[in-house]
């Protein structure tokens, strides 16, 4: 597990260094998270990229059709070299520790958080500044909407988990209610 763990780490940093390079950062950090955060509910896809059968050159045809001109060339580039190298399965690893070092480098920390809708500039600097009061640390958000979550936010912080959802609210008053 922790040999692992280093491969992960070791892409991650040499993406980011690839990144930093290019001079693309924060852009390749956002759509390599925002790539990542897909594949955990586009089963046909991390089933396709993980598939031993499918030849290289199709899971590198897939990416540019897939991404186009959602991504940069350098984060699509940076993808398809992952996935060469066979390690697709740590693809969302790996984005998120492409995030988690590019927030280290700024000396903040990535506050992942959930929501129905989409948040306005206003909602998103109270948010963080919430995050960084309750964390003690400098909070730079990674917002993904999510249709799942009714209303309200939940917010992940390394392992800490704020959870201001209506659901989680509303089980909450169920439980009072319930024991009252």
């Amino acid at each position: 597990m922790v040999e692992r763990d280093r491969v992960v780490e070791g892409y991650a940093a040499a993406l980011l260094s690839v990144a930093e390079a290019e001079d693309a950062v924060d852009e390749v950090e956002d759509e390599l998270f925002r790539f990542g955060r897909a594949l955990e509910s586009a089963s046909d896809l991390r089933d396709a990229l993980i598939d031993p059968a499918l030849p290289v050159e199709h899971k590198r045809a897939l990416l540019q059709d897939l991404l186009g001109e959602r991504a940069s060339p350098t984060t699509i580039h940076l993808l398809a070299l992952v996935v060469e190298q066979g390690r697709s399965r740590q693809l969302d690893a790996i984005a998120q520790g492409v995030s988690t070092l590019a927030a280290e480098r700024r000396r903040m920390v990535v506050a992942e958080v959930r929501t129905a809708i989409p948040l306005s500039d206003a909602e998103r600097d109270r948010l963080a500044e919430v995050l960084a009061r309750a964390t003690g640390k400098q909070v730079e958000l990674k917002v993904i909407v999510d249709p799942e979550v009714i209303g309200g936010a939940v917010a992940r912080v390394g392992d800490q988990v704020f959870d201001g959802t209506v659901r989680s609210r509303l089980e909450a008053a169920r439980e009072r209610l319930g024991s009252g």
